[in-house]
């Protein structure tokens, strides 16, 4: 009986072993696996530093671009402003000569009741003249669009 007490705690003790190699058999493979997954863990993290590196260098030559935009459009909103109040100018130097003109032309009707169309201005000539006065107009207002 005593070596049957001995060879049931033997069993035991061999089961129990068995029991353990199984499990650190079990626990091994998983350590395979998260090593595995440690090495593509590993990847993903130096695929997303490059993508994070990529994007930055993006980020900053688009800042460059958004500046150098910025600096153009100004400079031609700048450009447009004094062209606009150029415009302004000549439309009302253009308004001030239509009015001198409409003038000259009252001017060189007859006064009275029926006009004499012998005694009327020579539409050509009166045309002639403002296409003259138009000249020298031009000529004085080059060198200020200049």
């Amino acid at each position: 009986m005593i070596y049957g007490f001995g060879f049931m705690i033997e069993s035991l003790v061999a089961v129990l072993l068995m029991l353990t190699i199984a499990y650190c058999v079990i626990l091994n493979n998983r350590l395979k696996r998260l090593k595995a997954d440690e090495q593509s863990l590993k990847a993903t993290i130096a695929e997303l530093i490059t993508a994070t590196e990529i994007a930055e260098r993006a980020v900053a030559g688009l800042k460059t671009t958004a500046q150098e935009c910025d600096a153009t459009l100004g400079e031609r909103l700048r450009t447009a402003d004094r062209f606009c109040t150029d415009l302004n100018e000549q439309i009302k130097a253009g308004d001030a000569l239509m009015k001198r003109l409409s003038r000259i032309v009252v001017a060189a009707r007859p006064v009275g009741g029926d006009p004499d169309p012998a005694a009327a201005p020579d539409p050509k000539a009166v045309a002639a003249a403002a296409q003259a006065f138009a000249e020298r107009a031009r000529s004085r207002l080059s060198p200020l669009a200049a």
